[in-house]
């Protein structure tokens, strides 16, 4: 009798151990999980640092019981074979979701084809891919903002500051003399950025003169050497500075500095993008403005995009322009609202 109720004991036990492993293994299997490989073209470049950043902090935000969320990242140091190889990287590990900045935006046919050939989608950010190039497959997509509308804003603060301020024409000769530092030869964002910048002056009223143009690759350290360069051509002719980005903006300021140039020699310097550094800078007024690239909200698109794609829930909630595109808004960044922006208040 006591071995019959001991055998009826361990069946009951085994049971409930199978019970638990069976429920184990349920609960697993309905855990989704989204393993986000983020592909980018340079760590010196100081906004995608800061937006990977944030792309971190939604994806905690997205997590939930049934959700999990993680991330892997290579960096290309600007070679696209390198990225090629760190997608497939990406793909070997496991992810199911790519995130792409491309380092050359006109050759993104070998990531595409490793993705679709595993059926995961990519999302492009920050450099956009060649319109023909997104519609290769269904599973493409792009975050980014408008190049035009940053060089416009651009455009617009040096004219507004221009205009409000005759004695940054220092040498009254009713002309600016100005000088551009560009990202990339031949790169889409730095020429439309440039284009539109110089044009929304003109069209303002302001007479430009242009002294030159410099190709500094995006980078602070890159066109601090350039615009040494140029200080030792133009020395004090130079009044306006356009940089296509907040990093380059800054190494013309360094330029300066080291230089140890007063305060009336230095023309006036307008940023895009709005990296942290770049708006301590219009605070401390050495630069006269930026314009703001949302990474914030970006960030938030991304996230989101690579959620719903994995959960099938939500895409329809998801705001395109033509089935795969998101864009987000600039805006001017000046002293007036400069401390807004850094708490977070977004225009």
């Amino acid at each position: 009798m006591k071995n019959r109720r001991k055998i009826a004991a361990l069946a009951l036990i085994g049971t409930a151990i199978l019970f638990l492993i069976s429920c184990g293994k349920e609960a697993e299997s309905d855990m989704q999980k989204v393993h986000l490989g983020v592909a980018y073209y340079d760590q010196r470049d100081t906004f995608l640092n800061e937006m990977i950043a944030e792309m971190k902090v939604r994806m905690k935000e997205y997590e939930t019981e049934d959700l999990e969320m993680m991330m892997s990242i290579r960096e290309a140091a600007g070679i696209q074979k390198t990225q090629n190889d760190q997608v497939k990287e990406l793909l070997d590990a496991g992810c199911n979701v790519l995130c792409v900045n491309l380092v050359d935006r006109a050759d993104p046919s070998e990531i595409i084809d490793l993705a679709r050939e595993r059926e995961v989608p990519i999302i492009f950010f920050n450099r956009e891919p060649v319109a023909e190039d997104l519609q290769q497959w269904e599973g493409l997509y792009y975050v980014g903002a408008d190049a035009r509308q940053s060089g416009i804003l651009q455009g617009e603060l040096a004219a507004e500051r221009i205009q409000a301020d005759k004695n940054i024409d220092r040498n009254k000769d009713g002309k600016i003399q100005y000088v551009v530092l560009e990202g990339e030869a031949g790169h889409q964002d730095a020429i439309i950025r440039t284009e539109n910048a110089v044009e929304t002056l003109k069209t303002k009223g302001i007479e430009l003169e242009k002294l030159s143009y410099q190709i500094a690759n995006w980078n602070r350290a890159q066109a601090q050497n350039r615009m040494e360069q140029l200080l030792g051509e133009y020395q004090n002719q130079i009044e306006l500075v356009l940089a296509n980005n907040d990093d380059m903006a800054l190494g013309a300021i360094d330029a300066y500095e080291k230089r140890n140039y007063t305060e009336s020699a230095l023309p006036v310097f307008f940023g895009i993008d709005g990296t942290d550094p770049g708006l301590e800078a219009v605070v401390n007024g050495k630069l006269a403005g930026t314009v703001y690239n949302d990474k914030e909200g970006q960030a938030d698109a991304i996230v989101r995009l690579a959620a719903a794609l994995v959960t099938g829930e939500g895409m329809e909630e998801i705001e395109f322009e033509k089935d795969q595109y998101i864009y987000t808004p600039y805006f001017s960044v000046t002293e007036e609202n400069v401390g807004d922006v850094m708490r977070g208040e977004r225009k």
